[in-house]
């Protein structure tokens, strides 16, 4: 009868002995990894082209215009002037993530460029929306622009968004423009990693170490009603 209570007060003393350090040794975790090897194969994204006229959606990368940074020369996925039929109109071309759970602070990072051709400039947005939808306008959180009134990177770059948020989302990348202005881009390596807020952490091994210790309280008052009575 001795071994169970041993055990768990050698559990609280583990417990005990984790909260100083546990907020140092929180690993974030990965919630979504796509590199885009083959974009027929992509599961619970969706690709909305609500440009004006509508023309291609987005399409895996093409290697003679430039090569993925790392993989198959074609392993990202791309978006060019195209996506307004004719490449004459206003390009609005979504391409959002599957639903990720996120559970604190948390970063979306990937890797993009443009064609090199002077007299065009591409427009990218990153976006996020609460909840599953997939509807272009529940998107109302801008994490950041590339392009626009600044040169879109010529050479693959990696960027990195910051959010703090807990519950379920999607991240959206948002192509748009003047099609007669635009180009061409690339997308690659995108990753979602998110990290337990120290706190939740912190509760949750104290919740533990209180339970394991009135577990053990509960033995011994049990053992000590089995005594004898004179």
């Amino acid at each position: 009868m001795k071994l169970l209570p041993t055990l768990l007060a050698t559990a609280a003393i583990a417990v005990a002995a984790a909260l100083p350090t546990a907020s140092h040794a929180i690993e974030p975790i990965v919630v979504l990894n796509e590199n885009f090897n083959d974009i027929s194969t992509l599961h619970d994204w969706a690709l909305l082209n609500k440009s004006i006229p509508p023309g291609q959606s987005w399409s895996q990368g093409n290697p003679g215009v430039f090569a993925a940074p790392s993989g198959p020369p074609s392993s990202y996925i791309a978006a060019n002037y195209l996506s307004a039929q004719n490449g004459m109109g206003s390009i609005d071309n979504w391409l959002i993530t599957p639903v990720v759970n996120l559970i604190g602070p948390s970063e979306l990072s990937f890797f993009t460029r443009s064609a090199s051709a002077s007299g065009f400039g591409d427009t990218l947005e990153v976006r996020f929306s609460p909840g599953g939808s997939t509807n272009p306008a529940s998107f109302n959180t801008v994490l950041g622009i590339l392009g626009g009134i600044s040169d879109y990177p010529t050479v693959w770059q990696q960027v990195i968004s910051s959010l703090d948020y807990n519950g379920q989302g999607r991240f959206a990348f948002r192509y748009l423009g003047d099609a007669s202005a635009a180009n061409y881009i690339g997308i690659d390596a995108v990753v979602v990693t998110t990290v337990p807020e120290p706190g939740t952490c912190l509760m949750l091994l104290v919740g533990l170490g209180n339970l394991i210790l009135l577990r053990r309280r509960q033995l011994t008052m049990n053992e000590t009603r089995r005594l004898p009575t004179c």
